[in-house]
């Protein structure tokens, strides 16, 4: 297990119960503070160790922290310098977190990593790999110190224990709090009775620590929460920005977008919003929902600089996404698998994009009190169209693209209106990276690259929404 959680932390078992500080000397890592945090009855722990035999004493994973050091000022929108903010990414070993952390970081942030590594848990667990080769979290911070001189905190422990969260939010003490770290795959959701379980729990359970940890010892720290698209649903009207006006018997309000979530992974999001929404209104938190939609590509700025900080890049039916797994399959010679008709319209966005506007919202946080919804995206398309798209731009590169329409594993109309407001984020200045011929390019050649590293086995869909059931899958259920 302590191999599994990262290549230089140690796993002990002790009966206490209370987190504490090892100095360096101490500690099995090669980093120089460490933060001790019990995980043995927090949902992932339980999720993994349910076959093995219950153990009475407690696990104490030692985990890491890389100091942080002054960097340059960062410049406002007036170009008045202020005192860099300290960020806190919780999930920042992950696709999303982990391109935003490097971004913060190189736009002069002081950030921290916070991470208890369980999404390379899940690719041992089921037998997947990202198809670009990742390095170790501390690796890869070390890699980015060593080529920017920028350092980045790493604390490993789960969020899902408040007594680890809390001694980093006195640690760490953030401005603003970038929250990715929650299980981010609707299909994982839908495997079976103890995934869609650990989903709700570890979600709904970590977003609502976070939440009391800002109340309790940062009041005026900014949430920055990473929502869905997919809490909206597919609605035969216009989908704003989190609210909606409507008149009903002669009386206006504005009230919360109805949300109509199509998995318990979409669920446990729509519960975090109520969740959020809440505590500003009782607790005067300052919080930002991004609503993000389906995000695609592997390269930023910053992942671009060495091949340690590479991204992960999922192309599996579990955790990949549309148009990068399209690009996997058109690189392998596998039919591009399109679900049912294929008239599913989805928002996207560029990777690029996600940490642009991140850095977006923490640079103008919301006020006290204040429940922001962004709807975070830049283009929509069919399933069809992306399909259509990668078809074209593979035959550029003499690749024989088919396209099958498989089965639809998901419970959802395949064909819909769908038109969403997203103006909230340009107005603060996004600037869009649209899909375009050349990052198709890009991408089909990236996937080329790495086609030896595909296993083709986890391209086809093996999570169906109507056949859930309570028994445990294992990798060949």
């Amino acid at each position: 297990m302590a191999q599994l959680l990262s290549s230089s932390c140690s796993l002990t078992f002790s009966a206490s119960n209370k987190p504490c500080l090892k100095p360096f000397h101490q500690c099995s890592t090669s980093f120089s503070n460490t933060v001790v945090c019990d995980n043995s009855k927090t949902p992932f722990r339980q999720l993994f160790l349910r076959e093995q035999k219950p153990r009475k004493s407690l696990a104490v994973v030692n985990a890491s922290t890389i100091s942080t050091g002054q960097e340059a000022p960062v410049q406002t929108s007036s170009g008045d310098p202020f005192k860099p903010k300290r960020v806190m990414v919780i999930g920042g070993d992950g696709y999303c977190g982990w391109a935003t952390a490097l971004h913060l970081s190189n736009k002069g942030y002081e950030v921290a990593i916070v991470d208890n590594l369980v999404r390379r848990l899940f690719d041992h667990q089921l037998g997947l790999d990202s198809l670009t080769p990742i390095s170790s979290i501390q690796d890869r911070i070390q890699c980015w110190k060593s080529l920017t001189g920028k350092s980045i905190e790493l604390y490993i422990g789960d969020i899902c224990e408040f007594e680890f969260l809390s001694e980093t939010f006195k640690s760490y003490e953030p401005d603003a709090v970038v929250h990715f770290g929650e299980q981010r795959s609707a299909p994982y959701s839908m495997i079976d009775r103890s995934r869609a379980v650990y989903t709700q729990q570890n979600n709904v359970v970590g977003t609502l620590n976070v939440l009391f940890a800002i109340k309790e010892y940062r009041e005026d720290c900014h949430l920055v929460k990473l929502g869905t698209m997919g809490e909206y649903g597919t609605p035969n009207i216009d989908i704003e920005e989190g609210y909606i006006t409507i008149t009903h018997n002669g009386r206006t309000d504005t009230l919360p977008y109805p949300k109509q979530a199509s998995s318990f992974y979409h669920l446990s999001k729509v519960h975090d919003s109520h969740n959020i929404a809440f505590t500003c209104k009782a607790w005067g938190i300052r919080a930002t929902d991004l609503n993000q939609g389906v995000v695609y590509g592997v390269r930023t700025d910053e992942t671009a600089m060495h091949e340690e900080l590479c991204n992960r890049f999922d192309y599996d039916a579990i955790f990949g996404t549309a148009l990068n797994r399209f690009c996997v399959q058109a690189a392998v010679g596998h039919p591009l698998t399109v679900y049912g008709k294929g008239g599913q319209t989805r928002a996207f966005l560029d990777i690029r994009d996600t940490v642009q506007c991140v850095e977006l919202a923490i640079a103008n946080p919301a006020n006290p009190g204040e429940f922001r919804v962004f709807n975070q995206f830049t283009e929509q398309f069919k399933v069809t169209e992306l399909a259509e798209l990668v078809t074209k731009a593979g035959e550029k590169l003499g690749l024989d693209v088919k396209t099958i329409s498989v089965p639809n594993p998901r419970v959802e109309l395949e064909e819909h209106y769908y038109n969403c407001k997203n103006t909230k984020l340009v107005d603060l200045g996004l600037k869009p990276h649209f899909l375009s011929d050349s990052l198709i390019d890009s991408l089909l050649n990236f996937a080329v690259q790495y086609k030896d590293r595909v296993d083709t086995k986890q391209i086809m869909p093996g999570v169906s929404w109507r056949k859930v059931g309570v028994k445990t899958k294992t990798l060949t259920s």
